[in-house]
């Protein structure tokens, strides 16, 4: 048997032993949504990073940087720096508001904070943002799932997607969130083995052939080795404003919030910090570096059609045939490790913030969490469905998502930590200016000209948060009195 599938095979049956343990640990709802809250610092950091970083880490930034050039280092810088200021002014915050409202879930955090009795729009509009914008994000992962498995095994890419999502949706279904904590651990170092070994061996290979990274982005085109793509002006600060606002996204996103909720104590984010900081700033100079080595060695015209295959590509063509299939299994673990953690915010959504609290209903724990493996499974097919009539790349469908949650949650949840002016109102405002503007936004050419779509409606997101707030400072006061 080929010992690239040997490797992936063992991987995937590790994945399902993780389920399957975890299975047994899974009694509670909590346990379900959030792992009893018992997972330490390690965990908790490497499973947000996995998570944060999904298959266009491995496949998208490496197919940008061979096809955008050094105009993509300012997404890099982005991401480093979103990263880090998310753990240093949200994760201990947000997780000691969450024990004193009791909440599980982002909706319920907004509901009980803001919210009045019976409050019904702080719980149903964001539960619709979230299953709009993830589902787009989950297809992409399941996309991504499809063409690595046909660079590397020539499986289709059809029956590649099929093969990603019964996996995930699996080992997701048994064992709930503690199964996604522990499957991420092991898919983040996959992930960061694979993006810092996979440029290395190619630059050396490079060297070898007398070959230059620098002499290779520009002698294949000119805009390669420009640091704003080859424009200049506006257009200029539209690519550098494009990449950094990459940043904005990890203030919002639910499915790494979720990590700062499930920690033991507030206390515990100032020792996953620097973990989740190591583990950020080589992951993503690799996966950049893979794309310019790519350049470097085989050139950008036979990746014309979809530059995001060059990953695998390298794996299967500089590796031994164990060791490409270690590193498939970390492009692989990727999208695995985010779409498996934003089935569980939806399913979470669904089976806490409708079910059980808007329609108030009162059922067991042992029927809520078959109800929330229930809502995991369809979620699962949906969103394999979508995948499979999408034409768009990894890159574009997460760019479109991560906009989208980062816009309509990242912003509210900064004031909320660090602005008591804040009303219900400003948070709506927050919420439907972010994910509206998005989806207009991202439809209009003319708009996208002047600069991304994932600047502009965070900063709309801002204004409208901070104006309605101050508009209806009296009225909330009122209430409260």
């Amino acid at each position: 048997m080929n010992p690239t599938l040997i490797g992936f095979i063992l991987y995937l049956v590790l994945m399902v032993g993780v389920g399957l343990w975890t299975y047994t640990r899974t009694k509670t709802h909590e346990d379900f949504l959030l792992g009893g809250r018992r997972l330490n610092p390690w965990v908790i950091a490497f499973s947000e990073r996995a998570s944060g970083e999904s298959a266009w880490l491995l496949l998208g930034l490496p197919g940008a940087a061979l096809a955008v050039g050094l105009g993509e280092t300012w997404t890099v810088i982005g991401c480093v720096a979103g990263i880090i200021i998310s753990w240093i002014f949200i994760a201990q915050g947000l997780r000691a508001d969450s024990e004193k409202y009791n909440v599980l879930t982002l909706p319920e955090y907004f509901a009980q904070k803001f919210g009045k009795e019976n409050e019904i729009a702080l719980r149903v509009i964001p539960t619709l943002i979230i299953l709009f914008f993830y589902t787009f994000y989950i297809a992409a992962q399941f996309s991504g799932a499809g063409k690595a498995l046909n660079v590397t095994f020539g499986i289709p890419v059809e029956m590649g997607m099929v093969i990603g999502a019964v996996i995930i949706v699996t080992y997701t279904l048994m064992g709930g969130f503690a199964a996604v904590a522990f499957t991420d651990v092991v898919q983040a170092v996959l992930m960061l083995g694979t993006v810092v070994i996979l440029p290395i061996i190619g630059f050396v290979t490079l060297q070898e052939a007398h070959g230059s990274i620098t002499e290779a982005l520009c002698a294949t085109n000119a805009t390669l080795c420009s640091w704003t793509s080859g424009v200049s002006g506006w257009a200029a600060v539209a690519v550098v404003i494009g990449g950094l606002s990459w940043g904005f996204g990890y203030m919002g996103q639910p499915h790494l919030i979720i990590r700062y909720l499930a920690m033991r104590t507030p206390e515990d984010a100032k020792f996953a910090r620097p973990i989740a900081f190591a583990w950020a700033i080589p992951a993503f100079t690799g996966a950049f570096l893979i794309g310019f080595v790519g350049v470097g060695l085989y050139g950008t015209e036979q990746f014309a059609a979809d530059p995001e295959q060059i990953m695998p590509y390298m794996a299967t063509h500089l590796l031994p045939a164990w060791l490409a299939g270690i590193f498939i299994s970390g492009a692989i673990a990727a999208m695995m490790s985010t779409a498996d953690s934003q089935i569980l915010v939806m399913t979470s959504a669904i089976t806490e913030d409708i079910y059980n609290r808007l329609l108030g209903k009162t059922p067991t724990q042992s029927q809520l969490v078959l109800i929330s493996r229930i809502a995991t499974l369809l979620i699962g097919v949906f969103a394999f469905i979508l995948a499979y009539f999408s034409q768009e790349l990894v890159f574009q469908l997460v760019s479109y998502a991560w906009s989208g949650l980062g816009a309509s949650f990242g912003p509210i949840i900064l004031f909320s930590l660090f602005w008591k002016k804040l009303t219900r109102e400003g948070v709506l405002a927050g919420m439907l200016v972010g994910s509206i503007s998005t989806v207009l936004w991202r439809n209009i050419a003319d708009l996208q000209a002047m600069v991304t779509e994932r600047f502009a409606s965070f900063v709309l997101a801002v204004i409208a948060i901070w104006v309605v707030s101050l508009l209806t400072q009296k009225n909330s006061n009122k209430s409260k009195a």
